[in-house]
């Protein structure tokens, strides 16, 4: 048998005998058209995401977003707010037709329809121009969502008093002025101060500076008449307060509310 007889030699295609460069294709053929994705057209969206994400946090460094009061879980008429990406969807359930017996069609088919629609636009205008009049469905689709985001957004918004939300039963001070809590005088020798640490600590701070439940009790504009109303009888609004949150007797209620009332008569003198 002579050398060689006999043997079989099998090449793969995939396997190249020469390794070029990675060279990105000559698009000359086809110019304004299109462009490598590397590095030029992923270049550009790097570019483009960067001077976004400078603006947004430059945006949010000179106006910071207003925070409201704290979380109040016993307050009835609370009417809580989603972050405000979220403010059109909110606006948007406010309408008959995506509330109520349609709420369904609120929260699922409308936004389901939007963002299908979105998903799509690319494959249902796929006209090989770039520019917004080679493209009128995707460019039309995308100007419509646009403005209905910002429309509903701005309509939620502007129902809604922010500040108010934010300065509710707080202690309000002038810029150029600061209060140190540690300047009032707490008299703890006063029966007022421990039928507060007993019954409204809990949620207005062992100071009157606020909790997590309850907003805070300095600066506020009561008399001790309304005081004592309210330490019974509870108030509506943001923040409200339930009724019935006091335990004590007639005695005891007048001297919690002189308490409270006899510290913020020491923060209008500061004034």
């Amino acid at each position: 048998m002579k050398r060689g007889k006999g043997m079989q030699f099998v090449g793969d295609s995939r396997v190249q005998s020469e390794r070029s460069p990675n060279i990105p294709k000559d698009y000359s053929e086809y110019p304004g058209r299109t462009e490598a994705f590397w590095p030029n057209f992923l270049l550009k969206e790097w570019l483009v995401g960067a001077v976004f994400l400078i603006g947004f946090m430059t945006l949010v460094l000179a106006e910071p977003a207003p925070l409201e009061n704290y979380a109040n879980p016993t307050t009835p008429g609370y009417i809580p707010l989603p972050d405000w990406y979220f403010l059109f969807l909110y606006q948007l359930l406010k309408y008959q037709f995506a509330s109520g017996p349609y709420i369904l069609f609120g929260i699922m088919i409308l936004p389901g329809l939007a963002f299908g629609a979105l998903f799509l636009a690319p494959f249902l205008d796929n006209r090989p121009g770039r520019r917004p009049p080679q493209r009128p469905i995707a460019v039309a689709m995308m100007i419509l969502a646009l403005a209905s985001v910002s429309w509903l957004t701005y309509e939620s918004a502007a129902e809604v008093d922010w500040q108010q939300r934010a300065d509710d039963n707080r202690l309000v001070l002038d810029e150029d002025e600061e209060y140190n809590l540690a300047d009032l005088e707490y008299d703890e020798a006063d029966p007022g101060f421990d039928i507060f640490q007993n019954n409204c600590a809990n949620c207005h701070g062992g100071e009157l500076e606020g909790g997590p439940a309850g907003p805070s009790l300095l600066g506020i504009d009561r008399d001790i008449d309304e005081i004592k109303d309210i330490s019974v009888n509870g108030i509506e609004g943001d923040p409200g307060m339930p009724a019935n949150q006091f335990d004590g007797s007639d005695e005891e209620l007048d001297q919690l509310a002189e308490f409270i009332h006899g510290l913020n008569e020491q923060i209008e003198e500061e004034d």
